[in-house]
């Protein structure tokens, strides 16, 4: 996988005590966790939608996304609105707090190890100094 010759700038946010991120270009905002309104007949990770500012928005509760434990909302949940193409939807993570700059030197292609699904969703994983950051390939998530 190439990366671009430059700082590549990440959201980041925490699930189930590891952090990821999400490419900077990919976010519109970073909303407070709110009222959802279900969707009858839709996967089981879909939480269903909420209308931000006039507009109807998707919401995904990545926990349940990626087969992790169950936890209850929080003051620190958080729903952070991505969007590719015409796509925009809602993902519900356990906390989003900082903007970090990655250099590409500090990005490596996802292990092989990692089934297909896992890393179709994995743009790469970012290296700083004692931590590891799972980036996340938001356009393949929304559109596979």
């Amino acid at each position: 996988m190439k990366f671009a010759d430059n700082n590549n700038q990440f959201v980041v946010f925490e699930l189930n005590g590891e952090e990821y991120g999400i490419d900077i270009l990919r976010v519109k905002t970073i909303e407070k966790m709110t009222n959802i309104t279900r969707v009858p007949k839709t996967a089981p990770y879909i939480k269903g939608v909420i209308n931000l500012r006039g507009e109807i928005v998707p919401i995904i509760d990545l926990r349940e996304k990626f087969n992790l434990e169950k936890k209850e909302n929080d003051d620190n949940t958080r729903i952070i609105i991505v969007y590719v193409d015409d796509i925009e939807v809602g993902l519900i993570v356990d906390s989003a707090s900082k903007v970090m700059d990655i250099k590409s030197d500090m990005i490596e292609a996802p292990p092989e190890s990692l089934g297909n699904s896992e890393q179709s969703n994995i743009y790469g994983i970012g290296k700083l100094d004692d931590k590891v950051i799972t980036l996340l390939d938001i356009e393949k998530m929304l559109t596979a």
